[in-house]
């Protein structure tokens, strides 16, 4: 998410009385690529972007036909072919193996595909898209685009958009990205559908020094970050710059926050009692993930403490519960440990156990076994939490 938030500034800060714009994403691949579909590229005319469709091999060629982009004011396809580590035609050998499709989209009054990344940014719920990159269709042209959330009003569409929607609908039930034909009355089109999950927001309970890099972590992956401590003099702002502060009470957590369907909350006050009633408090919520810093016996008195107090913990409890917090990488350092943690919560929330790559039987993007087109796989952990102490 952090690069679409970066794509949506850069675009914001651009003076279009003074420069030109075009958007390219990587709307298929055939093989193997550094970038997964649905990576995107923000280029400017004066030769400079934001985001990337490649390791930095195919930026280059990609900013001089986004150029002709921006002139032309049309929206144009283009296809990298990897495979083949002797075809020196953009001047480095590649060697991805792949087949890359990549859309170029200019950006203008009368198409501005940043406005559906504008939109999808502002949601707070998964979305999926759709963006349509060949046609035969009249009045779909290459650039159009289609979203939807959980309650999109469907009334009065073609029987075309229908298709597009329903294709929209099982993308986000399966959190599954891919290219699609759509084939419909002997004319064909392709189009790409994506799915977005909203950025994580995470709750950290404590102030103090070995909090601030979790927060600068959290930051620069775009996620959106709240300070929480009942000791005002912890919330100094110069520490937390990128962070919301708030004051919280032990007895009012639930009053100081609202839990978003891709909340998780680290308990790091280094007070037991503090900590205690925060996890009380927030145990009857939704929330998917509670990291509780400090030895594992600490978690086991606060399990003890919750039992002899007639609140019993069920199995989704001890999923979310997180005692002691981070992966085990032999952290040491207050940052190694702030990374160790916002590692495990990325793995939570992408319903992934971690591990070494090196270790993986299979390819680290996913494909179809029989097309060996990459699909992107939104790994978006939903588990069933209870609402009640019970």
């Amino acid at each position: 998410m952090n690069e679409l938030t970066k794509i949506v500034e850069a675009y914001q800060k651009t003076d279009f009385e003074k420069q030109r714009a075009a958007l390219a994403t990587v709307v298929r691949v055939l093989g193997s690529s550094y970038r997964s579909p649905g990576a995107r590229m923000y280029i400017t005319d004066d030769g400079r972007w934001v985001g990337s469709i490649s390791g930095g091999c195919l930026e280059g060629d990609a900013l001089r036909k986004a150029r002709k982009v921006m002139d032309s004011g049309i929206p144009q396809m283009i296809t990298y072919d990897t495979m083949d580590d002797e075809n020196n035609s953009l001047g480095v050998g590649l060697g991805c193996n792949g087949i890359i499709h990549i859309l170029l989209e200019p950006i203008s009054y009368d198409h501005n595909p940043i406005d559906f990344l504008q939109s999808i940014y502002k949601e707070e719920k998964v979305t999926s898209l759709a963006t349509v990159f060949e046609s035969e269709f009249e009045g779909l042209d290459v650039g159009s685009k289609f979203w939807m959330t959980d309650n999109t009003d469907l009334t009065n569409v073609t029987p075309l958009e229908k298709e597009i929607y329903n294709s929209l609908s099982k993308a986000m039930e399966t959190s599954s990205a891919e290219a699609k034909e759509f084939v419909f009355e002997g004319k064909r089109s392709h189009i790409f559908i994506e799915v977005f999950q909203p950025p994580i927001d995470l709750l950290i309970f404590g102030g103090g020094y070995d909090a601030q890099p979790v927060a600068n972590f959290a930051h620069q992956l775009g996620w959106n970050v709240t300070i929480l401590d009942e000791c005002v003099a912890h919330l100094i702002p110069i520490n937390f710059p990128n962070a919301q502060l708030s004051g919280c009470q032990r007895h009012e957590v639930t009053s100081n926050i609202n839990v978003k369907p891709f909340s998780a909350a680290v308990l790091m006050s280094h007070n037991y009692y503090y900590d205690m009633e925060v996890l009380k408090q927030l145990l009857p919520t939704s929330i998917q993930y509670i990291g509780i810093l400090g030895p594992k016996k600490k978690g086991d008195k606060m399990f003890e403490e919750l039992s002899s107090e007639g609140i019993e913990l069920a199995s989704v409890d001890y999923d979310r519960i997180h005692n002691p917090i981070g992966l085990d990488i032999g952290a040491d350092t207050p940052e190694e440990i702030a990374f160790s943690i916002i590692a495990e919560i990325k793995a939570k929330f992408s319903s992934r156990s971690s591990g070494f790559l090196k270790y993986k039987t299979g390819p680290i993007h996913d494909k179809d076994p029989q097309s060996g087109e990459v699909f992107k796989q939104v790994y978006i952990n939903t588990p069933e939490i209870k609402t009640g102490n019970a």
